[in-house]
C-alpha cells in the first residue's frame, strides 16, 4: 500500500489567531515535539513580502526560514506556504537542501492560471511544489478537469484537495476525490486540507483513508488541537491516534499532546477555534469565512439572522470577501423603514424638556450605586434603560436595537415600555408583541449621525433622545469595553458578556460620536466612564 503522511499546519494556520507571532522559543519547542511524534511535514509558516520580525512565522525568503530549522530534523520535512500575489517569486532562493523542502502555492478560482505560472517557477527553482487551489467546492466538475490537466503537465510533487470554506460532506468527498484519482497522474500525490465548519473533519479524513486508492500516495493536513483560523483544522492528535490504530502508523501521540498543554492550550484564550453556529451557515452557502466573521463581531444579529444574510450572497461575491459588500446587506437587513411619526409625537409629548436617566449595562451601575440613587431622588429623571432590563432600579422604558438584547428582554418575566428599532420588528411580532407594550422607530435615522454610523444602544438612544428635545441626559454605566478585564466583567451581568466583544476601536468609535453629541445636547457622566477620556 502506498505511504499516507501527514503534514502539521499549526504554525502556518495557527498563525491566524495570534497574527504568526508565536515567539522563538515556542516555535522550536513546537517543532520539536513534532519532529518526536514522527509527523511527516512541518509548515513552518507564510513566505510573504513583509518586513522579517524574529520569533514570528512570516518569512521574506528562505535564508530567514534556515536560521529557525533545529539541526536535528529525524525523518521530517519541512514546508511553507505561498500566496502568488503575495509573495514575489524572484524573492525565492534556489534550492540548496539546507533549508525547506517543499512549497505550498495557492491561488483562487478567478485567478487559475496566474498560479499555475507562479507554480512553474517555483518548481524551476528545485523544490517540491504543493498545488492548493482556494475553495475545490467552488469549482465545477468541469473545471476541475481542466486544472487537472494543466496541473499534468506541470508534473507537481502534490495536488490538494482543500475545503477552505468548511463546507464538504462525506459525499462531496467521494465525487471530487473520484474526479481527482482518475484524472490526476500517479506519480501526484494527492492532499487533504478539511476545516472545522460543519464538525465533520475527523469523519472526512478516515472516509479519505477508506476511500483513497491503494497505490496512490497522499498527504493529510492537520494541526495541534486544531489551531487554525476559526472555526479550525483536522486535529494532529486525533488523526495520528487513527493512524496508529489502523493504519500501521508510528507516529508519538504523546509529543504532540505535551506540545498542546505547553504551547497551544493557552493560545485558545486569544480567539476561540471550534465549531461555530454561524461558520456553519457559511458552510452551508460555501462562503468565505469572513462573511460569518463580520456578521459575529457586530454583536447584534441572532444566528438565524445571520443565516438570512449569508443566504442573500451574490454566487459571484462568495470566494473573494468584500467588506463594503456585507456592511451594505448588513445595512439593508437592519433598514426596514417604517412610519414612526406618530410614535415619535407621542414620545415627545412625554419626554420633551424633562430629564432623563440613560441606564447602559456596564457595572458601573452597581459598583457606583449610591451616585445613581442620589440623582435619581434629587432629579425625579424619565429613566431609560439601554437593550436590557435592569435589576436594581425601576425603568419608564427599555430601548432595545439588538436582537441579541431584545431575545433575553423578551424571555423576561416582566419589562417596562419598549421603544424598539425597526430591524427587530419581526421578533416583536413573533412573541406577539402588542402596540400597548411596543413603541418601534425607524432604525436607520438613529444609526446614521453627524459623526458617522454606530449600532451602539446608548449612542443611537442620545440621537432619539436629541429629536425629542429632553433638557438634558445623565448617562450611568456606560463604561466601555475594557480589554484588559476578566470575561463578564465589563457588564452588570455575564450573561451579556460575548467573545465578539469590542475592544479600543470601538471605544473610539464611540468617543467620536459622543464628542458630537455633546455639543448638541446637555451631557453629563454619572458614573466612570471611558469616554470622558482620551482614548
Amino acid at each position: 500500500m502506498a505511504e499516507i503522511k501527514l503534514l502539521d499546519c499549526t504554525l502556518r494556520d495557527g498563525g491566524y489567531i495570534n497574527d504568526w507571532n508565536f515567539g522563538a522559543y515556542t516555535i522550536r519547542e513546537i517543532m520539536a515535539k513534532l519532529i518526536e511524534s514522527g509527523v511527516d511535514y512541518i509548515e513552518v509558516g507564510f513566505l510573504r513580502d513583509c518586513e522579517y520580525e524574529a520569533g514570528r512565522a512570516l518569512f521574506n525568503n528562505c535564508a530567514q526560514i534556515a536560521q529557525i530549522l533545529p539541526e536535528n530534523r529525524g525523518n521530517t520535512k519541512f514546508t511553507a506556504m505561498s500566496l502568488h500575489n503575495k509573495y514575489d517569486i524572484d524573492k525565492l532562493e534556489p534550492y540548496d537542501g539546507r533549508t525547506i523542502d517543499a512549497i505550498r502555492v495557492t491561488f483562487h478560482d478567478y485567478d487559475i492560471d496566474e498560479g499555475l505560472a507562479y507554480i512553474r517557477k517555483v518548481k524551476e527553482k528545485g523544490y517540491k511544489v504543493f498545488i492548493n487551489p482556494i475553495n475545490i467546492m467552488g469549482y465545477s466538475d468541469e473545471t476541475i478537469l481542466q486544472i487537472l490537466h494543466k496541473v499534468n503537465e506541470i508534473q507537481p510533487y502534490a495536488f490538494s484537495i482543500v475545503d477552505t470554506f468548511g463546507s464538504m460532506m462525506k459525499d462531496d468527498l467521494l465525487r471530487i476525490y473520484s474526479l481527482v484519482e482518475h484524472n490526476l497522474s500517479k506519480n501526484i500525490v494527492i492532499g487533504l486540507h478539511l476545516h472545522e465548519n460543519l464538525a465533520l473533519s475527523y469523519s472526512l479524513a478516515q472516509d479519505f483513508l477508506n476511500m483513497k486508492a491503494s497505490d496512490r500516495e497522499c498527504v493529510i493536513d492537520a494541526s495541534m488541537l486544531g489551531m487554525g483560523r476559526s472555526p479550525g483544522n483536522l486535529c494532529m492528535e486525533l488523526i495520528m491516534d487513527y493512524m496508529n490504530k489502523y493504519q500501521s502508523g508510528h507516529y508519538d501521540v504523546n509529543s504532540v499532546l505535551d506540545g498542546i498543554d505547553d504551547h497551544i492550550a493557552q493560545l485558545k484564550q486569544i480567539e476561540p477555534w471550534g465549531y461555530n453556529t454561524a461558520y456553519s451557515i457559511s458552510a452551508k452557502y460555501n462562503l468565505h469565512r469572513n462573511y460569518a466573521e463580520f456578521l459575529l463581531d457586530k454583536g447584534r444579529l441572532r444566528a438565524k439572522q445571520i443565516n438570512q444574510i449569508l443566504g442573500s450572497i451574490a454566487q459571484d461575491k462568495k470566494t473573494a470577501y468584500d467588506e463594503d459588500y456585507i456592511e451594505g446587506l448588513y445595512q439593508d437587513f437592519q433598514n426596514k423603514a417604517i412610519d414612526d411619526s406618530g410614535v415619535l409625537g407621542m414620545l415627545q409629548q412625554q419626554l420633551s424638556g424633562k430629564k432623563c436617566l440613560v441606564l447602559a449595562p456596564g457595572s458601573s451601575i452597581v459598583k457606583e450605586k449610591e451616585k445613581v440613587e442620589d440623582y435619581l431622588e434629587a432629579e425625579s429623571p424619565v429613566v431609560i434603560s439601554a437593550n436590557f432590563v435592569p435589576d436594581f432600579y425601576q425603568a419608564d422604558y427599555v430601548f432595545c436595537c439588538n436582537a441579541v438584547r431584545l431575545e433575553m428582554i423578551l424571555n423576561g418575566r416582566t419589562f417596562p415600555q419598549l421603544i424598539c428599532t425597526s430591524n427587530l420588528l419581526e421578533m416583536c411580532t413573533e412573541k406577539a408583541l402588542g402596540e400597548d407594550r411596543l413603541l418601534a422607530v425607524n432604525y436607520s435615522d438613529l444609526h446614521f449621525g453627524e459623526s458617522g454610523p454606530s449600532d451602539n444602544s446608548v449612542i443611537m438612544l442620545l440621537r432619539l433622545l436629541k429629536r425629542l428635545d429632553v433638557a438634558g441626559v445623565a448617562l450611568a454605566g456606560f463604561d466601555g469595553y475594557r480589554t484588559d478585564s476578566a470575561f463578564g466583567t465589563n457588564y452588570v451581568a455575564n450573561y451579556m458578556a460575548s467573545q465578539h466583544t469590542k475592544g479600543v476601536e470601538e471605544n473610539k468609535r464611540i468617543k467620536s460620536c459622543m464628542k458630537q453629541l455633546e455639543k448638541q445636547m446637555n451631557i453629563e457622566y454619572l458614573t466612570e466612564s471611558l469616554y470622558k477620556e482620551n482614548l
